[in-house]
């Protein structure tokens, strides 16, 4: 008999080593994939695909706390194509992370102490490989919400009615007291079990559904509340304000996370007993809709201290994220920002362009680039408006220098006319410019690019009026960089703009552009040596040479 049982308790024992050696195995197995995929994916561009949808979801977090900061509107994000710039720089683990990174791309920062303390953060992540790691470890837990953003999903929980549990606490009262009468009339003890029972599944059925939509968000929270315990065992003065912060959030929901497991365990008796289990419990009691109601209640008050923990997960996030993208970078600066309303950068290039030419440049008033077609006139315009973007949100110019004050930067670029409203593409525009002039009146200096001023109507009172507009919007609070084809913008502006352009190199059978900005108007146009070079009939080439000539001697326009 006692060597039975001392077999029996070795077999015991060695069941147990063996799922802890293969538990111990798995996580170490998972520890070294993540270093390695953390190690890898460091400094790169992510590969990852986004749906129209997806950009709308991680954005909704940075519009519902718009307030009343200056705010990069819908048309200045959408010309400079920012959700590629975006793209470029979400390096980061969490949901908490890609929407803070979202809000930081378009809110910038007016204040060079904020700027300051971000930049600590991300040179910290950036050459502190260990922590950086095992910050990123705890924020994998949290983990990403596709299809629908962390902050709509935390949101929803307040729009849920919180519901009284005295139905179900008689319920689960009248099942326990018909439990106990088994012992003293097992008839009675049976049907009302029966009873019970079937009201109980006809309950179960009908409003699992409508709390199992709820339970995600619940999961959501309590994967916050345990990364932010996991960071507290991370013992760091350099990030230990957000701590503190997440710490303080964290024990205020505590009643919140306590007893979770009643409503979040899921599972079936094929793949987990105690979950199958725990589900018949719920059946039989009701103690997920206790849970799940006093829960809710739980979250009333403490709505503060769940957005505490998204925007401190979020800092760190993507605090590694632009850190990363920095390392991806081949040079960078930091913003220098000062009073005057003006602005010098040099080697300045753009992020989204695989072999960029790097331009400088310093304007303290008006800046008007002129210059053919293709010649990169566009392009320079973005990329001042983007660099001015990332030194105030990142704390990162892709430049060697960039000076210039703290700016609002507004665009009138890629538009477009409009189906749903019906309006044509000049309507579009003016009302793109009017926003930028009635912004223009305010105190805060204002970056305005714009784009071929007015190109949606005729040629005499486009010139007109551009040449009215521009001259409004050069004021002591305004940069302003437009890009026009009308050289005579450049003749009427003179004293007002300065004249940079770009220009091409004509071969005999070739245009060669070396996209490089230079002082002065172009007198250079390529427009119908493009449609030579492209095989247009011979006839056409003529023809609209010959008119051109007449027009530039005489002004007047004759068929020719």
């Amino acid at each position: 008999m006692q060597d039975d049982m001392i077999f029996t308790i070795a077999v015991l024992v060695l069941i147990f080593a063996s799922f802890a050696f293969v538990s111990v195995r798995d996580h170490i197995k998972r520890n070294r994939r993540f270093l390695a995929h953390a190690r890898k994916f460091w400094g790169t561009v992510p590969d990852r695909e986004y749906t129209y949808e997806e950009f709308q979801s991680i954005s909704n977090y940075a519009k519902r706390r718009k307030g009343q900061d200056f705010f990069l509107d819908d048309i200045t994000w959408k010309d400079l194509d920012m959700d590629r710039i975006f793209m470029l720089l979400n390096n980061t683990i969490s949901s908490c992370g890609e929407e803070y990174l979202y809000e930081i791309l378009r809110k910038p920062v007016f204040e060079q102490s904020k700027l300051d303390e971000r930049n600590r953060l991300i040179e910290y992540f950036r050459v502190n490989e260990d922590i950086r790691i095992r910050i990123q470890k705890v924020l994998a837990k949290v983990g990403k919400t596709y299809g629908i953003s962390l902050a709509d999903y935390v949101y929803r929980l307040n729009d849920i009615p919180r519901r009284s549990n005295v139905k179900y606490i008689l319920l689960a009262a009248a099942m326990i007291g018909c439990f106990i009468s088994l012992f003293f009339a097992p008839i009675a003890g049976v049907l009302g079990i029966c009873v019970l029972l079937v009201y109980n599944m006809i309950l179960f059925t009908s409003e699992k559904g409508k709390m199992e939509a709820y339970l995600k968000c619940f999961q959501c929270i309590l994967n916050m509340c345990g990364a932010a315990s996991d960071l507290e065992k991370i013992s760091d003065q350099e990030i230990g304000v957000y701590v503190k912060n997440l710490q303080k959030a964290r024990k205020a929901l505590a009643g919140f996370c306590r007893g979770s497991f009643l409503v979040t365990s899921k599972g079936t008796v094929s793949t987990d007993l105690g979950s199958s289990m725990m589900e018949y419990a719920n059946m039989f009691f009701h103690l997920d809709k206790i849970k799940f109601n006093s829960m809710l209640r739980q979250l009333d008050g403490h709505q503060k201290d769940v957005e505490i923990l998204m925007e401190n997960l979020g800092i760190l996030d993507s605090a590694i994220a632009i850190a990363s993208f920095r390392e991806y970078l081949p040079y960078y600066c930091r913003g220098e920002f000062s009073e005057n309303i003006s602005m010098e950068v040099h080697n300045l290039y753009h992020p989204l362009i695989e072999e960029p030419v790097a331009n400088s440049i310093t304007v303290q008033n008006g800046t008007l680039v002129t210059g053919s077609n293709a010649s990169g006139k566009s392009t320079f315009l973005k990329n001042i408006a983007i660099n001015a973007i990332l030194a105030q949100t990142i704390d990162t110019a892709v430049a060697t220098q960039y000076k210039a004050p703290f700016l609002k930067t507004m665009t009138s670029m890629a538009l477009n006319d409009s189906l749903e409203s019906g309006e044509s593409y000049y309507i579009v525009e003016i009302k793109s410019l009017k926003r930028i002039l009635d912004e223009s009146k305010k105190e805060l200096p204002l970056l305005c690019i714009i784009d071929e001023v007015l190109r949606g109507t005729n040629t005499i009172e486009r010139i007109a009026a551009s040449s009215q507009i521009l001259s409004q919007l050069n004021r002591s609070n305004v940069l302003v960089f437009a890009a026009t084809h009308d050289l005579e913008l450049s003749y009427i502006l003179e004293k007002e703009y300065t004249n940079y352009h770009f220009e091409e190199e004509i071969s005999d059978d070739d245009i060669h552009f070396n996209y490089m900005l230079k002082p002065g108007r172009t007198n250079t146009r390529n427009a119908i040596r493009l449609l030579e070079l492209l095989g247009y009939d011979e006839a056409i080439i003529k023809g609209s040479q010959a008119e051109a000539a007449v027009f530039e001697k005489t002004g007047v326009w004759e068929l020719c």
